[in-house]
């Protein structure tokens, strides 16, 4: 059963853009953002099974799409990654995670996305996908 989208935004990590994240041009490299963005949709995403009360399950990263890159980022700029949920399946949740900073005392949409999580039960080596939802 798939819930319609939320509109409630959870604030699911803050970082602070350190020097050793940069790319020859001074700003931060994108790889670490999306990495920031996994982390973010994962917390964000258990966020939302805890709201419905269900157990924690384990869940993988299978996808991220609609990535954009409005902005740069900066060294010393303070992200805020805020989540909220846009469909869940049977197996899967998907999470949009926009990546912000305050500026000049306005807040900047810097980089957007949609990440994909699968609830998986562990045998060995194999993984398979379970239900999201305990029902």
């Amino acid at each position: 059963m798939a819930n319609p989208p939320s509109d409630e935004r959870y604030l699911a990590l803050k970082a602070v853009m350190m020097p050793r994240d940069t790319n020859p041009h001074g700003t931060i490299f994108g790889g670490v953002i999306l990495s920031y963005i996994d982390q973010a949709g994962a917390v964000g995403a258990y966020h939302e099974i805890r709201q419905w009360g269900t157990d924690r399950k384990p869940m993988v990263t299978v996808g991220m799409k609609s990535v954009e890159f409005h902005r740069p980022v900066f060294v010393g700029d303070v992200l805020s990654f805020w989540t909220h949920l846009v469909r869940e399946g049977k197996t899967s949740i998907t999470i949009h995670v926009e990546v912000q900073a305050e500026r000049e005392g306005q807040l900047e949409k810097l980089t957007e996305a949609e990440v994909t999580y699968v609830a998986i039960e562990s045998a060995g080596e194999q993984r398979r996908p379970v239900r999201i939802r305990d029902k």
